[in-house]
């Protein structure tokens, strides 16, 4: 059964990545037709074509490699100043120099001069802004839809007031994990025996409303001693004990740690449905560590570059679309969760992959969206402060002078993503 369940998480994970690539390149292509240009083809994923049909001038279709999809539109790259378009130089030298030349005439081969006035390069700089910020937008709409259905639908996991269990001995946080021994101490709680189910009632006369509150009581009371009342199935039991003191991740700063008060108690997690300001503050944490994860994903890449070939794979380094299939079928099965549950986590995932691919494409480096958007972006400052000048109008942005930084960083994606794929098959992140 749980092989059936494991099999259905990865088969609806790739379904939604698949959606998700679609809805993207739905989001450069739909714009770009609204604003007149020439949309040629649209295709999810790379390699050879599966299927494929005609509507109009564009053709839509499918291909084998599911890493991703592209929306051809015409005229991306200005031809060269006064040049024919359909021509290419003959006196171009060097590697870089031909290839660019060859992109431009690979660009207008299948123009006519009725298609001139439909070129992305010849549009106004916001309607390129628009066009190449479509993509990258619609997968932050996705995170945000999917996130507002787990957290107002299905809830989130929250402590509650409740003990879920009770620590034998106090230990700091950078021994957690390991077992107890006869020279650890005895933790307060399990002194006065507190039970799993117990419902605190108030600590130090101060009424317990949420698990938040107690901690940072329990914390602040040191090595002092506490008056603890809990609920126990149904009735009140009050115990004085001294709380213990270790070392502990600060609750403000969790890089650093500080001595505090420690009982030595976990909280029962219950799923909670929350309101839109919850939403806001998740999509807010989450933008967060995304980006924070982008700028170390250097860093990260070498760390899952040695766990390919033996060392130990960090659970929160970056994975692949093969990593992330995997782990998507652990999260429908680890645990065993009810079906709720499952939808939950695999909607959140989705919802996790859609902001990583939203604030990836917004790099400002070519091939990726946030190339383009940095021209647009360009374009519309230098025509601007010559306007303001009265200077003559510098014209399009050449993007095309920027294809050997798009060869380089697109061979640099090419060995990540093999590299990714490689670790997630022979050393894989497991969440179990």
């Amino acid at each position: 059964m749980n092989a059936a369940i494991y099999a259905l998480g990865v088969v609806l994970f790739v379904i939604g990545v698949a959606v998700s690539i679609a809805l993207h390149e739905v989001g450069h292509m739909y714009p770009a037709k609204k604003f007149g240009v020439k949309v040629t083809q649209y295709f999810v994923g790379f390699g050879n074509t599966i299927w494929s049909v005609k509507r109009g001038e564009t053709e839509y279709g499918i291909k084998s490699i599911p890493l991703g999809g592209y929306v051809k539109l015409v005229g991306m790259l200005p031809p060269e100043k006064a040049g024919d378009p359909h021509e290419v130089r003959a006196t171009n030298t060097g590697l870089f120099t031909q290839l660019v030349a060859d992109a431009r005439h690979a660009e207008y081969e299948h123009v006519g001069d009725e298609d001139m006035d439909r070129l992305f390069y010849r549009k106004p700089w916001w309607q390129k802004l628009i066009v190449m910020a479509g993509g990258p937008m619609v997968n932050v709409a996705i995170a945000v839809v999917l996130f507002t259905i787990v957290i107002v639908g299905f809830g989130v996991l929250k402590p509650t007031t409740t003990v879920q269990g009770v620590s034998d001995c106090a230990i700091s946080d950078a021994e957690a994990g390991r077992a107890c021994t006869a020279d650890d101490p005895q933790t307060p709680a399990s002194k006065i025996g507190l039970q799993r189910g117990d419902e605190f009632v108030s600590f130090n006369g101060t009424e317990i409303t949420s698990w938040d509150q107690l901690t940072r009581l329990i914390r602040a009371n040191g090595d002092r001693e506490a008056d603890i009342v809990v609920d126990r199935d149904g009735r009140r039991v009050e115990s004085r004990v001294a709380t213990s003191v270790i070392a502990r991740a600060s609750l403000d700063d969790p890089q650093r740690t500080e001595k505090v008060g420690f009982l030595g108690v976990e909280p029962e997690q219950r799923y909670q449905r929350e309101g839109p300001g919850t939403v806001v503050d998740v999509m807010g944490d989450q933008i967060s560590a995304t980006a924070s994860a982008i700028w170390h994903l250097p860093n990260r890449m070498v760390e899952v570059t040695k766990a390919a070939f033996g060392a130990d794979r960090p659970a929160d380094g970056p994975i692949s679309v093969v990593g992330a299939s995997r782990v998507a079928g652990e999260l429908v099965t680890v645990d065993e969760p009810t079906w709720g549950e499952r939808a939950s986590r695999l909607l959140t995932l989705l919802a996790s992959l859609n902001l990583f691919l939203a604030l990836f494409n917004f790099i400002p480096l070519l091939p990726l969206d946030g190339g383009h958007i940095a021209g647009a972006l360009w374009e519309a400052l230098r025509r601007g402060w010559a306007k303001v000048r009265g200077a003559p109008d510098p014209g399009y942005v050449d993007v095309a002078r920027m294809l050997p930084v798009a060869y380089g960083v697109g061979a640099v994606l090419i060995v990540m993503s093999v590299v990714l794929i490689y670790a997630d098959i022979v050393n894989p992140v497991r969440l179990s």
